[in-house]
């Protein structure tokens, strides 16, 4: 059975998950990028691979919050034109 610190809380269901089932959004030095092998340093946080699950993420300006980085409408955009390819 995989150990709890290998769950993480998706942002926009709240739903807990395993890590590798869910997407890690990074603000790396003032960048906004999805890090599929979980390498790259910085603010992060995990959300369920869904369009859905983004778009609640960034009600609110939740997004934006936790990563301390303005999400605008463009780097939305890009990153669900990501999550739709990926």
């Amino acid at each position: 059975m995989p150990g709890v610190d290998s769950l993480k809380q998706c942002l926009g269901c709240g739903d807990r998950r395993e890590e590798i089932e869910l997407m890690r959004i990074v603000n790396n030095k003032g960048e906004l990028k999805i890090d599929p092998g979980g390498r790259l340093s910085g603010r992060d946080v995990y959300i369920c691979p869904q369009v859905s699950c983004f778009q609640a993420a960034r009600k609110d300006n939740q997004l934006s919050e936790e990563l301390h980085l303005e999400i605008t409408e463009e780097l939305f955009n890009q990153l669900l034109e990501e999550i739709n390819h990926g």
